[in-house]
């Protein structure tokens, strides 16, 4: 091992156990954040329309979300807004957006549809009668 990999590895692993004295001591960190997005694509008629949304979730709350049918990212609450402003202000994230409706779920469409419409015609049932021996095996 060369030396800046020890250095490296030496510093990695004091960070560690300072943290997790910090921890250990009995005080939990001041709180937990959570963000996340949900990209959805609804198709109706096939792909004749299809409507592509980017939820991004903040603290389990929907904050701001990209509806293709609007064109632009939508404030859902108060912190949303200024995302909202900051997404609209970027040509170049709303082009990204608006033409993922067509690349992801056009593309997803493609492979799943064949799967998914052939198992929507299977799910019908039928009776399998058989008989059954009068004979015990030994």
């Amino acid at each position: 091992m060369g030396s800046g990999r020890v250095a490296v590895l030496g510093a990695a692993l004091l960070a560690l156990v300072a943290l997790g004295a910090r921890l250990a001591a009995g005080t939990r960190p001041s709180a937990f954040f959570q963000w996340g997005a949900s990209i959805e694509c609804h198709f109706l008629n096939g792909t004749e329309r299809v409507r592509f949304v980017v939820r991004h979730i903040y603290n389990r709350q929907q904050y701001v979300h990209f509806d293709s049918d609007v064109g632009l990212f939508v404030a859902d609450t108060l912190l949303g807004e200024r995302s909202a402003a900051l997404f609209n202000a970027q040509p170049d994230v709303l082009e990204k957006n608006r033409a993922a409706a067509e690349m992801l779920c056009g593309h997803n469409y493609g492979i799943l549809a064949p799967a998914t419409l052939k198992m929507r015609g299977e799910l019908t049932s039928s009776v399998v009668t058989s008989e059954v021996s009068s004979q015990v095996p030994l």
